[in-house]
């Protein structure tokens, strides 16, 4: 068997490392769910004078250190004074030095995501015209990449694969064949998870500094950078991750110790009620404490990444958690049942009813797939065509695929269990013919057993029957254990071992359990893959957050009022509430001196137009000490306010301010500065 195994598992280990090398060579270098929206100044404009502050606007909220943003002037030097500060819902600035030259400036920012990821990048800008510089187009570049990189996303693969096995191996225990928890290769399975898991949550705890900010492999094991993340929402959920797993260490101990032993205990003691009621009561104990700890452990993924940030977090998370438990259980409940079909010994045959029952339990998690990846799947697109526009969105198809796939060898893994199962039952009634027949009217033994009978009943552990052992059953072994006792005792360990592996071929042979077998082969082979592309998933921006980027980004789409003097500003704005994320538009003709005739639009992130309850527009002049000065726009039609005869008193550099309020609560005021006559 171990011959026909092997090359088996050195393929599905080969397509694993082809397939989650692939996935993660084509990822971006920093696997960004939040994405820079808009900035102040923009990317590449020339301003006549130098700014006080630099303004950048993302996705969603960001954490920010003190060296997250930076301006550098043409020779390289910082120009920022003091920290990064929120501005407003998703807005960060940081003041400038007084007296700046002209030329090209560098911003560049680093800052991790609501949902752990780290998000770099740089643009620039220019003070009078552009100039030289010295300052690489590539900064931050190295975040979340290079082999730091690699080596956490090979990190969350593994600790996502632990989570699956352990919890999964567990659950086919207590629930599908509770006689595993005697199997030595299950034991084995489900400790390697835990291990697995166990090694990968300290490799992140010890990765994560880097990965989120130098992205040196010497900075690996800086203790400096160890304690900063200690301190964020990611390095709490991974510690977490740690002490549920000393609570996971005791229940499998208990499981594979306390546990096995009283089915033993059971089986050897046969009708004893009390010793079977204490093994029901443990089983019991272990399924509530095994529960408990597993949503632990989902617990803190959903805790730290994309369910905790974005649309709906109080209802993402549990969402996030039943999504993953039900993986657990199908995919790990999977890898239990391969292992079980080639390695059970043959004392303890792996029964149809298990796997009968495993089926209804990967039937289960299947709906609970199919209902958690429905809410999953439109939170995180938002549109259909995300799934063909955006990175996640084809990720996602992909993954729906493999699912699928999934599904059909598990239909025919049912087909299989379906036959082997009549096949149970039609020996059993055989046998218990042959038993009926083999007696005579008054119940006394008959002598004539039929051949058949004798094949299909249970051949004792310590009797072969076979030519050159025929001596062994007969009158003359009684002699040779009275003289040799120790060699009675090999001689009973060869028979014994002799009778297993026979019945283990016979076993095998079976042509329903072999194809058995190969489906569920197939079944973990696609588990595999679809693991990788989980994972590359989880690394992956969300596609609304995408296409939010890109309508923020997008050049001013013309309207109604553009001409040639007009001016067009776009301000993103995130209000903190429901739909509280949009772009407003403001467009100003002639944007001089003197009457002008403005135009209000407000567009959701996805570019279409909707009404909010009010929307007002202020002018300051700072230089001149001018202003505020309110403009009050007429609601015109579905996300559009218009005003006429809106005076400018002279030519400068002019805040445009526009307050939006999308609820009763729910308001914030964005703006931008533009030259103005």
């Amino acid at each position: 068997m171990t011959r026909t195994i092997t090359p088996r598992l050195r393929t599905l280990v080969l397509l694993l490392l082809a397939v989650t090398g692939a996935l993660f060579a084509g990822a971006a270098p920093a696997s960004a769910h939040a994405a820079l929206t808009g900035s102040d100044p923009a990317q590449g404009v020339v301003v006549d004078r130098a700014p006080t502050q630099i303004s950048l606007t993302f996705s969603e909220q960001v954490a920010m250190g003190d060296d997250s943003l930076r301006v550098l002037d043409p020779k390289g030097k910082p120009v920022q004074s003091g920290k990064p500060a929120n501005v407003s819902g998703t807005s960060y600035a940081v003041r400038l030095r007084t007296g700046l030259a002209d030329g090209t400036y560098t911003v560049a920012y680093q800052v991790v995501s609501a949902d752990s990821h780290p998000v770099a990048g740089a643009y620039t800008f220019s003070i009078g015209a552009p100039s030289r510089t010295v300052v690489s187009s590539d900064t931050g570049a190295g975040v979340g990449g290079g082999t730091v990189g690699w080596l956490y996303a090979v990190g969350r693969y593994l600790s996502y694969a632990g989570f699956i096995v352990l919890t999964g191996g567990a659950a086919f225990v207590l629930a599908c064949w509770r006689p595993g928890a005697g199997v030595r290769a299950l034991q084995r399975l489900v400790v390697g998870g835990w291990l697995t898991l166990t090694a990968a949550t300290l490799g992140l705890l010890l990765l994560r500094g880097s990965y989120t900010s130098s992205g040196k492999l010497g900075d690996v094991f800086d203790l400096e950078l160890l304690g900063q993340v200690l301190q964020t929402k990611t390095g709490a959920a991974l510690v977490s991750r740690l002490l549920l797993l000393a609570a996971a260490a005791l229940f499998v101990a208990v499981l594979f110790g306390a546990y096995a032993r009283r089915g033993e205990e059971t089986e050897e003691a046969g009708a004893d009620e009390d010793a079977a009621a204490e093994r029901r009561d443990l089983g019991f104990g272990l399924a509530i404490g095994g529960i408990v700890v597993a949503a632990g452990l989902a617990a803190s993924w959903a805790m730290a990444e994309h369910a905790s940030t974005g649309l709906q977090p109080g209802i993402a998370m549990p969402v996030d958690i039943v999504h993953l438990l039900a993986v657990a259980c199908w995919f790990g409940g999977l890898t239990a049942l391969l292992v079980a079909l080639y390695r059970a010994p043959a004392d303890t045959p792996l029964g149809t009813d298990a796997v009968r029952r495993f089926s209804r339990v990967a039937f289960g998690s299947v709906l609970a797939l199919v209902a958690t990846g429905v809410y999953q799947s439109w939170r995180q697109l938002g549109s259909w065509s995300a799934f063909t526009d955006t990175r996640y969105g084809r990720l996602l198809l992909i993954k729906l695929g493999l699912v699928a796939v999934m599904v059909g060898l598990a239909w025919i893994s049912r087909r299989w269990t379906g036959r082997l199962a009549e096949r149970s039952t039609a020996e059993a009634s055989e046998a218990e013919a042959a038993s009926l027949s083999a007696s005579g009217p008054t119940g006394t033994e008959r002598v004539d057993v039929p051949e058949q009978a004798s094949r299909s009943t249970a051949v004792p552990a310590g009797v072969v029957a076979g030519p050159g052992e025929a001596s062994a059953a007969g009158g003359g072994s009684a002699d040779a254990e009275s003289a040799d006792p120790g060699r009675a005792a090999q001689l009973a360990r060869q028979q014994a071992a002799v009778e297993a592996a026979r019945q283990k071929r016979v076993r095998d042979a079976d042509p329903g359990r072999a194809g058995l077998r190969r489906s569920v082969l197939a079944e973990a082979g696609v588990a595999v893959v679809l693991l990788a592309v989980t994972t590359a998933l989880t690394q992956t921006e969300p596609g609304r957050t995408e296409q939010e980027a890109r309508a923020a980004t997008a050049p001013a789409a013309s309207s109604p009022a553009d001409t040639s003097g007009a001016l067009t500003l776009d301000m993103p704005f995130d209000t903190g509430g429901t739909n509280g994320k949009g772009l407003v538009r403001i467009d100003l003709d002639p944007a001089r001196v003197g009457a002008n005739e403005m135009h209000l639009y407000v567009q959701r992130p996805n570019g279409r137009p909707y009404d909010i309850p009010e929307v007002k527009v202020a002018l300051t002049l700072k230089a001149k000490k001018i202003g505020p000065l309110p403009v009050a726009p007429e609601h015109i039609t579905t996300g559009h306010w218009a005003a006429s005869g809106v005076q400018v008193p002279m030519a400068g550099d002019w805040e445009v301010a526009v307050t939006v309020r999308t609820s009763d609560i729910d308001q914030v005021t964005v703006s931008k500065n533009a030259q103005i006559g």
